[in-house]
Formats: structure tokens, sequence, C-alpha cells
């Protein structure tokens, strides 16, 4: 079997010997047990190590790492970090098991395809006393189903009666079960914050071990946070020895960083997102939250279906989402659920540190890295224009890299750009045989694989420019977005040369329109390819009917069959319903695919929202809440800012939704001592059309505010401001 012999698992134990687990050649998994010495980089003098079970070495070349020590077992590991953090000063490599990769240049998967991986998706279902949302220190709420899902085969464990002993038989039979089907990654969404979370507060009260790792051994749990582009998630990180936990409610944030075009993270939403299920539900079993317990009491089949659709949406969202980091774990001496919990600075320092390691040279320590100039991004035009086409430099800052073929200043080593030219040519190998392999497994394969190394590839840039990389180099880094800067500019001057309306450029593409050339871009791309330096290649990534220019990193392209939008100014998570289906209708119309103006539906939205007869739902805001009811209500109690509309309509809902969870709420009338949005804030479901109706000044004046916003691409004229008052920003 292809993958035989591929590492599918690692754990060092505390006694420090390393468990492994392989594939064998009958697709089977092994378990193995070898010996293992840890190791740790010191500054200062190899007098202060002063231990027995210790072998020191000095290091090649300059840095304030200079000594390598190795230990015998991992008592005198410990014992050694500890006194040279309160002397000298040590490195290390964490987790341990990366030190043990490094040591072997051994990596996870590396032959083995990603269909080949041992998953397996689970999804718990709870009930609650109170119909409250269900809280897993409560003695009477418990787990009443485990859902799993593990080579597209459903396995559903229930309780058969409600009581404390059929839980605990529950609890015990997940164990049972993982210890069968053995998987490489057990897969979730929102499996830190909930479910594994549940599952541990229930086992801990009935005295159950959560014996869910392999080697017989159990889970490990600690806070942990993750940073999503400006925002940062708090979790209870759960640790599996030998497996991988995969929690693709994270993973479709981290996603989102780049597109920022979902409107909800949550499992049915992002589903419906990715197209794994149909946006009219019609191929997925629904219940609302609140009678998950009742009907898995009344209608079980139906429970079931719900709880089999849950885990397919899991594993499809982790079919798109996970190949990606599963090539990196390929790549890197990282462990699987390492690589889509840490940013692509640490897997790089670790790629260098592994050959400073097996070099024996000395280590440096991080760089200051002083602001510098970004690349080049402008829009030069507003509004529609079409015949547009798109040029992208390919692999841009990475291939201005390898034409300078300068190290980082303190890479001693010098291993930085051979390094980046290496996964290059493995992302150009793969590339090839995306388009060449002999069958669509293999084209598949490779697709996936030239797609991770494009990110790998792209991320040695990003690197340089970071304050925590221990090879950064802030000059050279510059220099780069320098010579992007210029070489870019190079570009909009040659294209303008031919007759090319310049629309959009962004770091490394180019917008354009062009009657001309529209119908031949590659005849454009030949002129203008010509004024590029060796090694940087200029592509023609798309042609597109017509293009909405609003502003700089915000526009729709349309390109005769479906429309692309970019950019948050033109969709965001939390619009009203109303003012989005005016977006909605507006880029339809502005970009020819629709001839119904979005001018008839504000007049009609004004005088159905001033009789109050358009619905609730069309006019509530959604958001997601950033933390459980319980915890603002504390908070504001002592004094705690801001106030928040979503959190104030959460306080009024029984059952109280938990963090994470979604509140759609409307803004009732002003009245005395009620005039922010905080305090006028009403939860739809307790909507009351006579003693709670909405307040239409509030809505129509979100109307006006939309108008003048996108008015002028209409030929609507904005109003103006009173005299004496300053014009603010719209948006």
């Amino acid at each position: 079997m292809p993958g035989a012999g591929s590492l599918c698992g690692v754990w060092i134990d505390g006694d420090g010997r390393v468990h492994t687990t392989v594939a064998t050649a009958a697709g089977a998994r092994e378990d193995r047990i070898g010996a293992f010495r840890p190791f740790a980089w010191l500054a200062g003098s190899a007098a202060d190590t002063g231990s027995s079970g210790l072998q020191v070495e000095a290091l090649k070349g300059e840095g304030p790492f200079g000594w390598l020590v190795h230990a015998d077992t991992l008592d005198a590991y410990d014992a050694f970090l500890q006194k040279a953090r309160d002397s000298g000063g040590t490195d290390a490599v964490r987790p341990i098991e990366s030190q043990f990769l490094i040591q072997g240049r051994a990596r996870l998967y590396r032959d083995l395809a990603f269909a080949q991986l041992r998953r397996c998706q689970l999804d718990i279902e709870t009930s609650s006393v109170d119909g409250r949302f269900s809280d897993a220190a409560r003695p009477e709420d418990r787990v009443i189903a485990i859902g799993l899902r593990c080579g597209g085969e459903n396995r559903l464990l229930t309780i058969e009666s409600p009581g404390d002993a059929q839980e605990r038989r529950l609890l015990a039979s997940l164990n049972e079960a993982l210890a069968e089907l053995d998987p490489d990654t057990i897969e979730g969404h929102n499996l830190f914050r909930f479910d594994l979370d549940y599952l541990r507060q229930r086992c801990r009260r009935f005295k159950v071990a959560c014996a869910w790792g392999r080697y017989g051994a159990t889970a490990t749990f600690r806070n942990s946070r993750l940073k999503a582009a400006e925002r940062w998630i708090d979790f209870p990180r759960c640790d599996l020895p030998g497996r991988a936990v995969i929690d693709t409610y994270l993973l479709v944030q981290l996603y989102d960083i780049t597109v920022r075009e979902m409107t909800s993270y949550g499992l049915k939403e992002a589903a419906v997102y990715f197209g794994i299920t149909a946006e009219d539900g019609s191929n997925r079993t629904y219940i609302e939250g609140g009678a998950i317990a009742s009907v898995f009491e009344t209608d079980r089949a139906r429970f079931r279906a719900y709880l089999e659709d849950d885990l397919r949406e899991t594993q499809g969202l982790a079919d798109i989402l996970l190949p990606t980091y599963f090539e990196q774990a390929r790549a890197f001496p990282i462990l699987l659920q390492e690589a889509t919990l840490r940013g692509t600075t640490a897997k790089i320092d670790l790629l260098m540190l592994e050959e400073y390691y097996h070099a024996r040279q000395a280590c440096p320590l991080p760089p200051e890295i002083r602001p510098f100039e970004g690349g080049y991004t402008r829009s030069f035009h507003a509004g529609v224009f079409r015949d547009v086409l798109h040029f992208d430099v390919a692999s841009l800052y990475p291939s201005l890299l390898l034409h300078i073929g300068r190290n980082p200043v303190n890479d001693s080593l010098g291993v930085f750009i051979p390094l980046l030219r290496t996964l290059r040519d493995y992302r150009l190998k793969f590339k090839l045989l995306a388009r060449n392999a002999p069958t669509e497994e293999e084209r598949a394969e490779a697709q996936a694989r030239q797609a991770a190394f494009k990110i790998l590839v792209n991320s040695f840039y990003g690197y340089l420019g970071f304050s925590g990389a221990r090879f950064g180099d802030g000059e050279l880094a510059a220099e780069v977005t320098r010579r992007g800067r210029e070489l870019l500019q190079g570009l909009i001057d040659e294209f303008k040369r031919h007759g090319c309306t310049i629309l959009e450029a962004d770091t490394d593409g180019i917008y354009l329109a062009s009657d001309r050339y529209y119908a031949d871009p590659e005849a454009l791309l030949s002129l203008v390819a010509a004024i590029l330096p060796d090694g940087i290649e200029l592509e023609f990534d798309g042609r597109y009917a017509a293009m909405f220019c609003y502003k700089a990193k915000n526009y729709a392209l349309f390109d005769g069959r479906k429309i692309i939008l970019r950019g948050s100014a033109l969709r965001s998570r939390g619009i009203e319903p109303y003012l989005q289906r005016l977006s909605d209708r507006l880029i339809h119309f502005l970009v020819g695919e629709t001839a119904e103006s979005p001018l008839a539906l504000v007049e009609d939205y004004r005088r159905r929202i001033a009789g109050r007869e358009a619905p609730v739902d069309e006019l509530a805001r959604s958001e997601t809440l950033s933390q459980s009811p319980d915890a603002y209500e504390r908070l504001m109690a002592s004094g705690g800012k801001p106030r928040r509309a979503a959190a104030e309509a959460a306080l009024q809902m029984t059952p109280r939704p938990g963090m994470g969870e979604r509140v759609s709420y409307y803004i009732t009338a002003r009245s005395k001592g009620r005039s922010s949005d905080w305090q006028r804030a009403r939860p739809v479901a307790l909507h009351d059309a006579a003693s709670a109706p909405y307040d239409p000044d509030y809505y129509i004046a979100k109307l006006d505010d939309w108008l003048e916003r996108y008015g002028e691409f209409l030929g609507v004229a904005p109003k103006k401001a009173p005299s004496g008052e300053i014009q603010g920003e719209l948006l």
C-alpha cells in the first residue's frame, strides 16, 4: 500500500519514551516505542549546566545560543531548563514531539495521501433539565448522544433512558469506540469549546477516564488562545497523545481572514457557504436547539438524521480546509494539530532550527524589526467598467527574494534562500502534476499539494518582517516591498502605454479594462511581460464582463455567470437583511446581471417600514456572542464597558444563549432615558408589534445612510449637509 511505514502519530510520555504509530502495508496502524533524548540551546557557558545526565556541545559560528545540550532523561532535562532560565538563558523547541521529528528529519504522513488519513468526526447532543442552554456543571443536564463518523460510516452512541448510570455507560462506550476505530484525527465543529470540554466535565463527574488518545493515554486540557486577524479566540485546548484534534470552527475563521465574506461561522451556515449543504436546506434535517432533547424522546429517526447531518457537514468542512494543514505537517517537523493552531512564523522557525541543529551551528535571537512601507495598493477609479482583465505576478515576493538572493542578516548558516528555493521547486513539480498526472485522484492530490506549497512559499516574505521571527530581517523585507512597488508601477505604466484603463492594483495584481485585448489577453500579456526581470512571471488570471469598483480592496466582479465580492464594505457579517438585500440588488444591477434597479426597492422599504408593515426579521441585526450573557452581566455589574446591543438582548432571553451563538435583535422606539441602541435592543423572539414595536425612524435613517453611500452609482445626488455642518464619512 502506498504510504506504508508513514508516521501517523507521535507522543513523548512522562518517562521520556517516544511512542510512534505507523501505517502498515495493509492500511492498519502499528504502535512502536523507542528512546528519545531531549535537547535545548544554551546561552552563556557550559559551566551553567552543572548537572549529571547532560551532554554539552560547543556550536560553530557566532550567536547568543552557542551551546547545544542533550539530556539522558526528561527529569534531567527539566532540571537543566529550570537552572538555565535562572542563570544564562536557554531556548527549546515545543512541543517536545517536534524535537523528535527534528532529530530524525522525520515528518508525519510523509508518503500518505490525504485520503489515506484515518479521520473521525465527533459531535455530541445534550439535554437540559430546565430548557436552558445545556451546562455540563449542572448535575441534571447530560450527554444524550455521541455521534462518530469514520470513513464515511456513522456510529451513533445514545443513552437508552435518562439517568446517571446510562450516561456513565455512554461515556465509557466512547472510549471503547475510539480504541476500536483508532483514528489519526478527531474532527468537530466548536470541538474545543463545547464537545470535548462538556465530555471532560461529565467524565470527571462520573469518574470515567477521558481515554481518547493512543497508547492507553488520556486527554490533557489547558487554556489556550488563537489569533484570527484582529481577534483573539480563547478556548480550552485538548491534546490527545498520538492523535490530532481538529476544530473546524477555528479553521473556518482562519479561512475567512483572507476572503472576509463569511456571515457566520456556525456549522449550518458554514456548510451552506462551502456548498456542502444546499442553501434551501433540502438535503438537511434541522432541529431548533431548544427542541433537540424532546425530538430525541419523541422522534428518534429525525434526531438521528439531524446528528448524522452534523457529522456529514463537519466532514465536508474538514475535506475542504484540512488538506492545507496536512501538507504543512508533511513539510515541517510539526504535529498536525499544531499546524492548525500555530502561525507560519513558528513553522518556518522549525525548518530553520532543524538545519541549525544538524549543522551544530549557533542560533541567533529574534532581531528588532522597524516599521517599513508595505506593498502597492491603489484604487484608480470608482464606478462600473466593462471588459475587465486581471493579471497577477506569480508569487511576487518569494520570486523577488530569490531574484535578490540574499539571506537574512542573522542566518549565519545561509539556509533561508535554499529552503525557499526547494519549496518553490516542490510547488512547481506538483503544479505540473496537477495538470498532467494520469488519474483524477492523482491530479486532485497534486493540486492540494501545490496549493499548500504556494501558501508556504508566500509566507517566507511575511516571516522576514515579523518581529518574533528568529531569522527575521526588516531591511531585507523593506527591500522586497520596495522592488515590488517599483515592479507593479512599471507594469501599470506599460499597461497604460497599450491603451488600458487601470482600475485596481494591490501588491501583486492589477485589474484593468481593455475592449481591445478583452478577447485576446495573451497578446497583451506577451507585450507587457517583456519588461519583467528574469525569474519574475506575469500571469493572466481572469476575464470579467463587468467590475464594480467601490473603493480600495472593495469591488465586485461578474464573469457572465456568477458574481464575486471582495472586501468587507460590500458584505458585512452583521448587516441587517433588508440592507444586505439592497446591496445585493445594487451589485447585480450595476454589473448587468439584472435590469432591476434597487431604487424601487428602497422606496418600497421606506413605505413599509414607515407603516410598520415590514417583517421584523428583515430589519433585525444578527451578531455572534463573544462571551456568555452571564459573564457579560457580571462585567457590566462591576462597571465594565462597552455596552453591547446583542448582549443586552441576550440577557432578556430564556434560556439564555451561550457564547458563540448568534442573537437576532431589533431596536424599539425611543423613550425617556432610553436613546442608545443597547438600551432599546430586544430579541426578535420577544417581538410584540403592539407593546414593543420596532422604531421606524431608526430603520428609515439606516435606509437613508445606505442611499447616501451608494446613490452616486445610481444617479442619485447625495443630500447636502446643513449649512455650518461638516459632512462626516459614511463608511
